[in-house]
């Protein structure tokens, strides 16, 4: 029997053929093909969708008023039920945004050059005598050291009593969990950015909520709040240099039975001379006696690791 004339051709294999199509047709391509999708992608390149992170972050189409984009070192938003992480330096300002009135920032933090010193909710809570989150509130670490502070707020409705969901919580609630599905768990998706970044389950402490509120009653029942619309803000100085995890997912309390999450706007430029003005009662008003002690012992830990 006599040999083919040509070889027959491979599944999937890119043809010469191929690539002239694409090239000299590129309205007729399809992302079914591995040039047609390369034609799709460089096709798409500089576009902004609805959901993701501008890079540079100076080609921020959102950045915030008084902001120029040319200082921005970090510009995202970021989709309802999705998660991000970012490793900023110290005096970094972060700028929350809730732009639709249904978002939830479930944040987690961990010190960048240490990563076993973390965000610790319950001295977060302990150490300035304040349960409720809002404006001058430390974010404290389980050293007695500052990780951040809230520089800004015109939500109010934040938590650090009833952590993120789980998958068990949303999986009876909403019926799936996953990150991939509907109705992802906060937990699931913080795991995700921990991962990212070399860390893992064990690295998962609580975390703390922005844009959804929460209250204690008198018999100690906590009760939900919501939120306080679109719109709101809450800013974020950094005292060390950090690793901030993200996940945008409805709040365990929320008492709707639907899955109901929004966009989460996020942005980050230096602005290491606040950390003075905050020390000096001028960024937020005077500070509580802890607070400052707090902000001592950081500084000392720098200055004893030749940082400062």
């Amino acid at each position: 029997m006599p040999p083919p004339t040509s070889a027959p051709r491979v599944p999937g294999a890119l043809l010469t053929s191929d690539l002239r199509a694409s090239d000299s047709a590129p309205s007729r391509s399809s992302t079914a093909t591995t040039a047609g999708a390369r034609a799709h992608a460089r096709a798409q390149h500089g576009r902004t969708a609805d959901h993701m992170r501008h890079v540079p972050a100076s080609a921020s189409p959102t950045a915030p008023d008084g902001i120029p984009a040319e200082r921005l070192v970090w510009s995202e938003t970021l989709a309802p039920g999705g998660y991000t992480t970012a490793v900023l330096a110290r005096g970094t300002r972060i700028r929350m945004t809730d732009v639709d009135g249904d978002a939830c920032a479930h944040l987690l933090l961990h010190r960048a050059d240490a990563t076993h010193e973390r965000l610790n909710v319950a001295d977060t809570v302990k150490v300035p005598w304040q349960a409720y989150l809002g404006l001058g509130h430390p974010l404290l670490s389980g050293f007695g050291r500052v990780l951040a502070t809230v520089v800004g707020d015109t939500s109010g409705h934040h938590d650090a009593l009833a952590g993120t969901t789980t998958r068990a919580g949303n999986e009876a609630r909403y019926g799936a969990a996953g990150p991939e599905s509907p109705s992802p768990a906060g937990r699931e998706l913080l795991l995700l950015a921990a991962l990212k970044n070399g860390l893992g389950q064990r690295d998962l402490v609580p975390s703390v909520s922005f844009f959804k509120g929460v209250r204690a009653d008198g018999d100690g029942a906590l009760r939900w709040r919501g939120s306080a619309g679109p719109g709101a803000v809450v800013d974020l100085l950094l005292h060390l240099d950090v690793i901030v995890s993200l996940a945008n997912t409805a709040h365990p309390l929320d008492p709707r039975p639907e899955f109901i999450c929004s966009a989460l706007r996020l942005h980050a430029w230096p602005a290491t001379t606040d950390l003075d003005r905050l020390t000096a009662g001028e960024l937020v008003g005077a500070l509580g006696p802890e607070h400052r002690q707090a902000i001592a012992n950081t500084d000392a830990d720098l200055t004893a690791r030749g940082v400062l």
